[in-house]
């Protein structure tokens, strides 16, 4: 009975987690994303925001570390020749899972407690030594990674630039408005892999109608 207790038990934190990422999958983080020296980088106070609404109950732990010669406790682990490392976890739906991030500069090149130099095509650069502004910068960063392994953003991770899509079909309406707008329907087509517009899924044309609309309205012609 036990045992059978267990496995119902597990079998309700799956359909949880499925329900979860499926909802958190879906959100589409573009508005909220910069790009950095050809790495995007997601808000983690919007994926936080944004999370949250959609479980409520989750909660997050910075991880912290003791050093038991000195006894110093810090957010970080650091290695002498390799750098910092900053860990975090969240906890939703009974599930807990963990991600790690290394502290790195601009250049996203590791950084450590002395500076050093490292040779380019364009010669010598040099990475500062790190402060505690970049080690709570790492954390956030990670903090957002983090929330990705529950679906929200993980698409960026994946190097793609749309959620993956689990809607319903685009509307009469959606295809009225793509053609109204002129939208090149071959190139969809070809971006989505599918062989009409008519195939398209709801969140996927309104994609392309809100891209289309924010070009003409900075009067590009895409």
């Amino acid at each position: 009975m036990a045992d059978l207790s267990k496995l119902d038990l597990e079998e309700i934190i799956r359909k949880e987690q499925e329900d979860l990422f499926k909802k958190a999958v879906q959100l589409n983080v573009n508005e909220h994303t910069e790009l950095k020296n050809d790495l995007t980088y997601l808000s983690w106070a919007w994926a936080w925001q944004e999370f949250l609404k959609i479980c409520p109950e989750a909660t997050y732990e910075i991880k912290k570390f003791t050093n038991p010669i000195t006894g110093k406790t810090t957010t970080y682990l650091e290695d002498e020749d390799l750098g910092f490392m900053v860990y975090t976890s969240i906890t939703a739906r009974g599930v807990t899972r963990e991600m790690w991030l290394p502290v790195m500069d601009n250049a996203n090149k590791s950084m450590k407690r002395q500076a050093y130099e490292y040779n380019t095509k364009k010669g010598k650069k040099t990475v500062e030594p790190i402060s505690m502004f970049d080690v709570n910068k790492a954390i956030m960063r990670c903090l957002t990674k983090n929330i990705a392994m529950f679906g929200l953003g993980i698409y960026i991770y994946a190097g793609e630039d749309l959620p993956i899509e689990f809607g319903e079909p685009i509307s009469a309406k959606q295809i009225a408005r793509m053609r109204e707008l002129n939208i090149i329907e071959p190139n969809v087509c070809s971006k989505f892999k599918v062989s009409s517009i008519e195939e398209l899924t709801y969140q996927q044309a309104e994609f392309v109608i809100n891209t289309k609309e924010k070009a003409l309205e900075k009067g590009g012609n895409k």
